[in-house]
This record gives C-alpha cells, sequence and structure tokens, in this order.
C-alpha cells in the first residue's frame, strides 16, 4: 500500500518533457517511498478564444500506476511556456460539454488534485540528454523538460479495484 500523508497528499519530484505537439511525457516520484508513476498528457482543443491569456492551456493528465497497471485522467491547467505550472481547474466554464464533464468527473469518492512548478529548466542539448537518460521514447522530438516538486492528492488506485470489481 501506497503511504501518504495524513491528508492523503503524496509529494515528490516530477521530471515532465513538454513535447512541440503540445503534449507532455514525463513521470513522478514520490518521495521518500521512489515510487515511480508515469505521467503522459494531451492538450485539450479549445473551440472559443481563451482569454485567460496565450499560455493557458487544458491538459488531459493521465498518471499511470505501472505496478497496478491503473491509471487515472484528470484535467489540469497547464500555464508558463516552456517552464510549466501544472493545477486543476476550479471550472470549465464555457469550454465543450464533454470537457466540462470531465473536469466535473469525479472517479469515486475522491477527486485527484494534482500540483506542479517547474523548478528547473532544461533545453536544447541538456534536455536531450537528459531525455535519452530517462525518457528514451520521447527522444529527438526537440522537448524542453521542466522538473520540480509536484504534489497529487485523492489517487488510490487500491480503492479502484473495488469499484472496479462493481463494475464487472
Amino acid at each position: 500500500m501506497d503511504e501518504v500523508n495524513s491528508e492523503g497528499v503524496m509529494n515528490g519530484i516530477a521530471s515532465i518533457a513538454l513535447l512541440p505537439s503540445g503534449s507532455i511525457s514525463g513521470h513522478f516520484i514520490h518521495l521518500p517511498h521512489s515510487i515511480c508513476y508515469g505521467l503522459h498528457g494531451t492538450e485539450l482543443a479549445c473551440e472559443r478564444e481563451c482569454s485567460r491569456g496565450e499560455d493557458y492551456r487544458l491538459l488531459k493528465l493521465t498518471i499511470v500506476d505501472y505496478s497496478r497497471k491503473k491509471e487515472r485522467v484528470v484535467v489540469v491547467e497547464c500555464k508558463g511556456h516552456d517552464a510549466a505550472r501544472f493545477q486543476n481547474i476550479d471550472h470549465a466554464h464555457g469550454w465543450e460539454k464533454d470537457i466540462i464533464g470531465m473536469v466535473e468527473q469525479k472517479h469515486g469518492k475522491t477527486k485527484v488534485t494534482v500540483s506542479f512548478e517547474c523548478e528547473t529548466l532544461k533545453a536544447d542539448k541538456a534536455a536531450e540528454d537528459h531525455i535519452r537518460q530517462f525518457m528514451p521514447n520521447v527522444a529527438g522530438l526537440n522537448a524542453v523538460v521542466n522538473i520540480g516538486r509536484m504534489s497529487i492528492s485523492g489517487l488510490d488506485f487500491e480503492s479502484d479495484d473495488e469499484l472496479d470489481d462493481m463494475h464487472t
């Protein structure tokens, strides 16, 4: 069982490749236990003029627990160009209905919340060296790398086992 603090928050370090396509790929290391989770994100298309600045976008973020072969999806807002900041969005009014549904959807009883802020930015050769060592699947795609603190709360893959049993 993953250990989390009393508020159910996992804290650690994330290493994220920001791809030119708007997608992200990386991993979150839950400290001090060194449990690794995969992070994959795709940008959600905006059908209207976003009034929150040109560096604002929504990402469909998938958090993967490799040991249990399970994943959870959460929609986060991403701000900043090469030095990204992620956090959950409070509301998605004005977006397409399916995006609003994803934002408001609750998996089980607990809403998953994510917070990330870039503390180290790697570009060019430094980024490519990092990617080759830690994320070889995105090597050669001209990505920049963000490294920083991440916290995730409400992520409970064990209760998903019970939910999966109920839906089968």
